[in-house]
């Protein structure tokens, strides 16, 4: 059983529930540790969370089991490690594979891969806490928590901002100026499923992007998303009449060195709290993109990253 232990630092006596609040545990989680099996404790021995820690002593926790998630099969596919520790793993996903299962990816996705490598390691718990996922087509580093309450304080990271994801996408066309923030409200496209568009009953979406190089024909992009909306940087960037190159959805853009968007996650950044530490992944960039790049005559900068 996965367990957390903190000591009161305080000048004065405080709830349990407030210290463990203080390190990231949220009310919700407090219930489920409730109901579900979890322990708290104080020097060790189980208390209630209201009840009264005086500085210098220890408050802990004990992680309710998880039940297993059977509904998703394990893989032994390869699997591009970046980052791992015993709470957070971070994996750079290929280009045309799901990120999670689905009816017409039923058995390796890349949640199918980690489930695999969990159960190889014997981790506490092989259920697959996505954190930030990406379109099938969609290639670079994606985020996953190896227990609910590490995935509880990374989407709260996410909701503050401060979790970090920098792309790298090489649009069609000229584009300026060197850096803008396209503000476009995003929602389904009439008469789709799948596709999106910019529309003002949308919801709120916001791109960042920076120009790195320009060609004739292409424009290499830097690119931060402040909010996650579906297909967001594909969209936005057809918004403003450059679509992504190889992009057949939101462009009917075909090329001969990229069979899909080309749009990679190059960089992820986020605050590993248990070791008090900010962790930075960069995933390089794959073959495809690499060689778009070369034939445009994009000009990456002297780190060969864009992001």
């Amino acid at each position: 059983m996965t367990a957390f232990e903190w000591t009161v630092t305080g000048p004065a006596p405080e709830h349990v529930r407030t210290v463990l609040m203080a390190h990231g545990v949220t009310r919700t989680y407090l219930k489920q540790v409730k109901f579900h099996g979890g322990i708290v404790t104080l020097d060790g021995q189980p208390v209630r969370v209201i009840a009264m820690a005086n500085p210098g002593q220890r408050v802990g926790l004990q992680l309710p089991p998880e039940a297993p998630n059977d509904h998703v099969a394990t893989s032994d596919g390869p699997l591009a490690i970046l980052y791992e520790d015993e709470h957070f793993l971070v994996v750079n996903k290929p280009a045309e594979m799901a990120s999670v299962p689905s009816h017409l990816y039923p058995d390796d996705t890349l949640a199918n891969r980690v489930k695999g490598h969990l159960t190889a390691i014997h981790a506490p718990s092989t259920v697959t806490h996505i954190v930030t996922r990406l379109d099938r087509e969609t290639s670079g580093a994606v985020l996953f928590a190896k227990h609910h309450f590490a995935h509880s304080i990374l989407d709260k990271q996410m909701k503050l901002g401060q979790l970090d994801k920098r792309y790298v996408a090489v649009a069609t066309g000229r584009i300026t100026p060197d850096h803008q923030l396209i503000d476009r409200p995003i929602g389904r496209a009439a008469g789709s499923f799948i596709k999106r568009q910019v529309r003002p009953d949308g919801r709120a979406a916001q791109t960042e992007i920076w120009v790195r190089s320009r060609s004739r024909s292409a424009s290499l992009l830097a690119v931060k998303l402040h909010t996650g909306r579906t297909h967001q940087i594909r969209v936005h960037c057809q918004s403003i009449g450059h679509p992504l190159v190889g992009d057949w959805l939101y462009g009917r853009q075909s090329n001969p060195w990229i069979h899909r968007q080309a749009l990679h996650c190059a960089r992820l950044r986020f605050y590993q709290p248990f070791l008090d530490r900010w962790v930075t992944c960069d995933a390089p960039l794959p073959a495809d993109m690499a060689a778009v790049i070369a034939q445009e005559q994009l000009v990456l900068p002297i780190n060969r990253d864009p992001a």
